[in-house]
């Protein structure tokens, strides 16, 4: 795998690998032959594709599909696990980038998948197809931020992303790209399949799990992320991702 200036400490086989990569490391933009799935054991994970960006906490699994030109980056100190999928196997879960709630079960297979013991072929075919059947039983989560295909929605995306604290009206944004509200909503919609709203509210999480993993406290994330108090901030955090902050930023994996 084509790696960044950070590089992490790598272990690697045919069927997958463990990289731990220090704060802020990078990989150059890559592809591979097989779908593989993408694990933070600990800190998190951005993955970005020309589809969006996948946010990966301790506790979501991401897949990426055969053949999607991708690049990641690691927030905090972060222990990434991959498993490729035969054809066989890739043909059941989604032809396109997601994310995955993992079940205690998937979280243990991947760590065994991954870890330093060695099994035979025949035990590694077992793993990998309860893996699948765990994550065919999981929902895709809402962490994936897609990318905005029309050129003045890219334009507000990129004032969002350097301050996702702002909560300049849409409205007032789209006068800036000579768009209005209502031309701005319809793309959203139908490029995005959001409203305005849970746009930024998304992108803002997003922007809240990497600081979160920066070690930065929950006060300070939700002023930093938009939220005037810190317990709006809670609910919408816990609504999207599963957990509180706290208990996300202490490990707390369910």
């Amino acid at each position: 795998m084509p790696i960044g200036r950070q590089a992490p400490i790598s272990r690697v086989w045919p069927s997958g690998g463990a990289h731990l990569w220090p704060p802020g490391g990078t990989s150059d933009l890559h592809s591979h032959r097989r779908g593989h799935l993408v694990y933070a054991a600990c800190g998190v994970l951005s993955l970005h594709t020309d589809r969006g960006t996948s946010i990966v906490p301790a506790n979501r699994v991401a897949w990426i599909p055969a053949g999607f030109a991708h690049h990641h980056r690691a927030h905090g100190h972060t222990d990434m696990r991959i498993e490729f999928l035969p054809p066989a196997l890739a043909r059941l879960v989604p032809d396109h980038p997601a994310v995955f709630v993992a079940s205690d079960l998937a979280r243990e297979v991947l760590l065994t998948l991954s870890g330093p013991r060695t099994h035979d072929r025949a035990a590694r075919a077992r793993l990998r197809r309860v893996l699948v059947d765990e994550l065919q039983e999981a929902r895709e989560q809402p962490l994936h931020l897609p990318e905005p295909r029309d050129d003045r929605l890219r334009a507000i995306a990129r004032v969002l992303h350097a301050d996702p604290a702002d909560n300049t009206p849409l409205a007032q944004l789209g006068r800036t790209t000579g768009a209005s509200a209502r031309t701005l909503s319809r793309l959203l919609h139908d490029e995005l399949g959001m409203t305005f709203y849970q746009w930024r509210t998304q992108l803002r999480i997003h922007h809240a799990l990497v600081l979160l993993a920066e070690g930065h406290d929950t006060a300070h994330v939700a002023h930093a992320c938009g939220w005037s108090n810190p317990s709006g901030f809670i609910a919408a955090f816990t609504d999207i991702i599963g957990t509180t902050p706290g208990r996300h930023r202490a490990g707390d994996r369910r």
